[in-house]
């Protein structure tokens, strides 16, 4: 029977994850799953909902989550995980992931995205193009990255984290790696020298916590 793939989300990132699905699974029936916009079509595919998606006849199930948004991913994930669906990785053909790389599921490796060596990363993560993880970085769950992040070596990353488009982080020492705290918010460019606290938004060369006005 057909294997069916489920893209969660039919909106911009959604259409950047479709080729990435279709390359890898050229046998597989691939539809869009939206809630808000189940019963139509969008890039040439059916748009269902979730309960539709999970009561479709075929057995062998899996879903990728196309959203943006780390706190709905993570809904979503245990959404599946009640459901007995399973996350799919979908992963360029010229991304590189090299040694000793432990990756969650679900992830999302945009094209010319590079995990070189000694990395775990957590769940539903998210890199977009040209981003790179280097050496002995530990990345919880639900991180997102941005176009274009660089991210060397010994920097840990905690859940939930944002890292904005062009960003730099710094390398820290297997003693004392440069910490980016849960919740965290890295801005767009920014050069990020010290620890980032959780919760805390961050912007700027050297990166500074964003004043509220």
């Amino acid at each position: 029977m057909t294997r069916l793939i489920g893209i969660y989300g039919a909106s911009g990132f959604g259409k950047e994850v479709l080729p990435l699905v279709r390359t890898a699974e050229q046998d597989a029936c691939i539809v869009f799953i939206d809630d808000g916009a189940a019963g139509t079509r969008m890039g040439g595919l059916d748009v269902l909902s979730f309960d539709t998606f999970v009561g479709a006849p075929e057995a062998d199930k899996a879903v990728i989550i196309a959203i943006g948004n780390s706190k709905v991913r993570e809904s979503l994930s245990q959404r599946m995980v009640e459901a007995g669906i399973s996350q799919l990785e979908a992963r360029a053909r010229n991304a590189v992931v090299m040694d000793d790389v432990e990756l969650g599921a679900g992830a999302v490796l945009c094209p010319f995205v590079t995990l070189t060596s000694n990395i775990t990363v957590g769940r539903s993560f998210h890199a977009n193009i040209y981003s790179y993880v280097a050496h002995d970085c530990v990345i919880g769950d639900f991180v997102t990255f941005a176009p274009r992040v660089s991210c060397n070596g010994n920097v840990h990353i905690g859940d939930h984290a944002y890292i904005g488009t062009g960003a730099i982080l710094r390398q820290g020492t297997p003693d004392n790696p440069l910490t980016i705290g849960e919740g965290a918010v890295v801005g767009m460019g920014a050069i990020v020298t010290k620890p980032v606290p959780p919760g805390v938004t961050v912007i700027g060369n050297p990166a500074r916590p964003l004043e509220k006005k």
